[in-house]
């Protein structure tokens, strides 16, 4: 196993010819794909891996100054697919990863064949004319009480951000990976996604987008999809998904899982 492997804990299962990259979003690692990882297997190749300040790596390997901005994340998957020899793949990318997947495509059309994105969002502050679902005070907030308590943070912000049953399977797991982060790198990857922005970069996404969005997400409105979707370089096509939360594989996988698969195996038709 290479360094890059290692480092981002990188599984390689199933024995298709085809390739699919699942990457997850922020406070997860790649138990988020349990419940679509046994759809795939006999049919593709599926690579999975955890995002760098994820609590399943290790702490001394996050570079501050090179994950404050979301292109870091994009070499980390390029250096994945390149150590793996990887000549192209379906990538599946969940919350933040759907944009860092967008730039990665943007350097490396060639690689990625389309992208599926689930929750995913250019900006998340307001702007003139552009409704991401935060205002900055929102954001000072969010981080503020990141700062002055981590665990208490976790405990509000996991069942407000997966949504539904207060008790259920998917907060607790969602609480967990959520807490096994390191307090000051969580906040540290926080700021570098709420405080992104990647539409002035939309037009240069060339490969397909297939964009899937729960109609009721704390994290991104659906008026974000149709943005997405106006502003893409390429071929895209959204659908708004019944599910509640912003980790809805997760959540609510009866309907999310029969969703995504079906993107996963049909192009966008012509």
């Amino acid at each position: 196993m290479g360094i890059v492997e290692e480092a981002h804990n990188v599984r390689v299962l199933g024995s298709g010819q085809q390739v699919i990259v699942l990457a997850h979003g922020f406070g997860t690692d790649q138990s988020v794909w349990k419940h679509l990882v046994p759809h795939l297997i006999d049919d593709y190749r599926v690579i999975m891996y955890d995002n760098m300040g994820a609590g399943t790596t290790n702490p001394e390997y996050f570079d501050f100054e090179r994950y404050a901005t979301l292109e870091g994340y994009a070499y980390d998957l390029l250096a994945i697919l390149e150590e793996l020899r990887v000549g192209s793949c379906i990538f599946v990318g969940h919350s933040v990863s759907g944009m860092v997947g967008a730039i990665a495509a943007i350097t490396r059309p060639d690689l990625f064949t389309k992208l599926v994105m689930i929750g995913a969002s250019p900006r998340y502050l307001n702007d003139v004319d552009y409704y991401g679902g935060f205002e900055q005070e929102d954001l000072e907030q969010l981080f503020d009480a990141i700062r002055s308590n981590y665990k208490a943070w976790c405990s509000g912000f996991a069942p407000m951000a997966v949504g539904g049953d207060l008790d259920s399977v998917a907060v607790q797991e969602f609480s967990r990976t959520l807490f096994n982060m390191r307090p000051d790198i969580a906040l540290s990857v926080a700021q570098t996604i709420f405080q992104s922005d990647t539409r002035q970069i939309l037009h240069l996404i060339t490969v397909p987008c297939h964009i899937l969005q729960s109609v009721k997400d704390l994290a991104v409105p659906v008026v974000v999809t149709e943005h997405l979707h106006q502003n893409l370089g390429g071929e895209s096509i959204v659908e708004v998904m019944s599910s509640d939360g912003h980790l809805p594989q997760l959540s609510s996988p009866d309907i999310v899982i029969p969703v995504m698969l079906r993107h996963i195996r049909y192009d966008i038709a012509a």
